[in-house]
């Protein structure tokens, strides 16, 4: 029979485990597609009660689990490409959860505990979307907080802030729970809450147009030509169908302007892989996407594949700006932004020649994607557009360098993005909550810079979202249509934009502040106990 104490401390990890793996499925159930958001606080609290109060080492593999129990569901669209490349994703990122645990867990002995949660938690978000290979920040707690009061903080200090507010309040509502014996810091704690929770909602989020110079407004549109269906042959051997359906969907939209259906746009946006045939190498690819420009009579950022031009042993994902031919600049392509950042194992292969011979998977990127190496700010018609290149609005630095200008070269060196385009092309998720989880980002986007984003995806969600993260127009998946929009040009630079990364580097600055503290407190202690138990001078022999 077990000694009653064994018994009880059993208990106690059993429930710090249910906690962690509890805590990580109601997280998810806050994010896109289910949007349950007000699950987000109780969730975050559910797990740092669990990793409160042990050992590092147990709050590491405690978050583990949070981790894993949290990233297998949210990206539970990965198995689209294989179980392997779900689990592997999903374990290899719960790491990370497992160094917010592990903060947590050491940091429970001060009495700043409530504030080192989400100081601990936006730390490692920042470490998380930059390594391996990149980061992969996918699943951050901003991106489920892009329809409520905390929403708004992001205009203040980026999608950190965002993070930093729905960790502290489940932060405080652990705290809360841990006092409930004493009513009057409970509710202290419980009007803390309150306060954070609605805060937000002051921050004012302006919606109009606003330039230095020219039009305050401009009349975009996006196309959505659709493909054959979902999944990983979504393209397969149809890539001039899918080029077809873009060519298609914008004479269809120059039909309904002539016919007086729709305003004539100023600029039209097609999404990412629109024409998977070069269209630089290909002719018939070249005339079709001009024939679609000059129905339309407006410049179209045109999403494509093309090879490199001084190595053909690598291929470039490339928005360009397509001239009509009456457009007074000759007709074709001009300028061009290439996707900084492709996607590791999906867009190029790291370690190419060892694991092409084990998964043979690989051989759908039978050449890497190269990276481009300046900012996307393209003029496209009257705006500077911001160009974002699907998992880019994913990442903080790529959307804030557009805005701010960093970044850009040619003539354009240092303009800033009045409005944000992100093509994208999820026809191999359509169907899984993955676009819905990709459009999320672009609110928070749009609220963090105060800018119009036009979300154009092959295949789904298309949409135009105002400055303040509100959807005005929308497509859903699997349809062909188009979208126009009267929207506003912004030059503004919100208090986040001129912060930077700072809010993330301080964040970072502060968890290793108390981490340290930790650690010589934890020093004196064991100085002190050594010197406790060393016998006096006068008993020794």
């Amino acid at each position: 029979m077990p000694e009653p104490a064994d018994a009880s401390a059993r208990g106690r990890l059993l429930l710090r485990v249910l906690g962690a793996i509890g805590g990580g499925l109601l997280l998810v159930i806050s994010f896109p597609p289910y949007d349950v958001v007000w699950l987000a606080p109780p969730a975050l609290a559910v797990m740092t009660l669990s990793w409160h109060g042990v050992r590092a080492r147990r709050g590491f593999w405690l978050g583990l689990l949070s981790g894993a129990a949290f990233l297998l569901w949210h990206l539970h669209w990965m198995t689209v490409i294989g179980d392997d490349a779900w689990l592997l994703l999903g374990l290899a990122f719960s790491l990370f959860y497992g160094l917010i645990g592990a903060g947590v867990a050491a940091t429970s002995q001060l009495r700043v505990w409530p504030l080192a949660v989400p100081l601990m938690w936006v730390a490692v978000e920042a470490l998380r979307g930059r390594v391996p290979f990149g980061g992969f920040p996918w699943g951050d707690l901003a991106f489920g907080q892009t329809t409520t009061t905390l929403t708004p903080y992001a205009a203040w200090g980026g999608a950190p802030l965002v993070s930093f507010a729905i960790a502290f309040i489940g932060a405080l509502l652990a705290y809360a729970w841990t006092v409930r014996d004493r009513p009057r810091a409970a509710v202290g704690t419980l009007v803390a809450v309150a306060v954070v929770s609605t805060a937000g909602g002051l921050v004012p989020l302006p919606v109009e147009g606003e330039t230095a110079g020219g039009p305050a407004y401009t009349t975009a549109a996006v196309v959505q030509g659709n493909v054959a269906g979902p999944g990983m042959d979504a393209f397969g051997d149809t890539r001039a169908l899918v080029l077809s359906n873009h060519v298609r969907e914008t004479e269809r939209l120059a039909a309904d302007v002539r016919a007086g259906r729709a305003p004539q746009p100023d600029l039209v946006i097609w999404p990412e892989n629109a024409s998977d045939l070069d269209p630089y190498a290909n002719p018939d690819a070249r005339r079709l996407i001009q024939q679609a420009v000059d129905a339309v009579d407006a410049p179209v950022l045109v999403g494509a594949v093309v090879t490199k031009p001084d190595d053909p042993t690598h291929i470039w994902n490339v928005g360009i700006v397509w001239q009509p031919a009456g457009g007074g600049q000759g007709g074709g392509p001009t300028s061009f932004y290439v996707k900084q950042h492709p996607v590791p194992f999906g867009e190029w292969v790291p370690f190419r020649d060892i694991l092409a011979k084990v998964i043979t998977r690989f051989d759908r990127v039978p050449r890497d994607f190269a990276p481009g190496d300046s900012t996307g700010v393209l003029q496209v018609g009257p705006a500077l557009v911001g160009d974002l290149i699907c998992f880019e609005v994913a990442y903080d630095d790529l959307s804030r360098n557009a805005v701010r200008g960093d970044g850009v070269t040619g003539p354009l060196a240092g303009e800033g993005a009045r409005i944000l385009a992100v093509q994208t092309n999820n026809a191999t998720y359509g169907l899984t909550g993955q676009p819905e989880q990709q459009m999320a980002m672009s609110r928070l986007r749009a609220v963090e810079h105060g800018r119009a984003v036009l979300v154009a995806a092959t295949s789904g969600i298309s949409a135009v979202v105002a400055p303040d993260g509100t959807i005005e127009q929308q497509l859903p998946e699997f349809v062909a249509g188009h979208l126009v929009a009267e929207v506003p040009l912004r030059d503004t630079l919100t208090v986040a934009d001129r912060l930077g990364a700072l809010p993330a580097l301080a964040a970072l600055a502060g968890a290793l502040g108390l981490l340290v503290v930790v650690l010589v407190r934890s020093r004196r202690r064991r100085d002190v106990g050594f010197m406790e138990s060393r016998p006096s001078e006068e008993s020794l022999p």
